[in-house]
């Protein structure tokens, strides 16, 4: 569950549950208090969105380097890339609305996990890669409540 105030919509989290010693590739979410640094969006897909966040539309060259060893690790880098990396530009919707939370980003150590995102959920509500996930309703209805720096916590 997410909790924003007093609204409160169900959620994803990884498939291997909640870690306090996340590491890249495990499938686990962080328990950890992120705070929200900025945001991706689709724009082919969306339109009008309402949020004071700071939000990057995707552009198909973008990902998301994922390869622990690499200088660019947990950071977005450009196409073409060889390194372990994710694709922004989706074509399953799931980073239609995609958040970057502050998880080994402003204080990166190799290995400790990367792309932590707060998105969009996948049809059945089946767990992420180690990310947080809802509906895009109710993305919808949290974004505009959502700005730089509003913590999000993993209990």
């Amino acid at each position: 569950m997410v909790s924003f105030g007093n609204v409160t919509v169900p959620a994803a989290i990884g498939r291997s549950g909640r870690t306090s010693r996340k590491r890249e590739g495990d499938g686990a979410t962080p328990i950890a208090e992120m705070q929200v640094l900025y945001g991706f969006l689709r724009g082919d897909r969306l339109k009008g969105l309402r949020t004071a966040l700071p939000m990057r539309r995707i552009a198909k060259s973008m990902l998301w380097c994922d390869e622990p060893r690499h200088p660019s690790y947990n950071r977005l880098v450009r196409a073409p890339f060889k390194p372990s990396h994710e694709e922004m530009s989706r074509k399953d919707g799931l980073y239609d609305i995609c958040l970057v939370l502050d998880w080994n980003i402003r204080s990166r150590a190799r290995y400790r996990g990367s792309a932590i995102f707060f998105h969009l959920i996948r049809p059945g509500y089946e767990p992420t890669a180690g990310c947080i996930a809802v509906s895009l309703k109710d993305m919808q209805r949290l974004l505009p409540h959502i700005v730089k720096g509003t913590r999000v916590r993993v209990l």
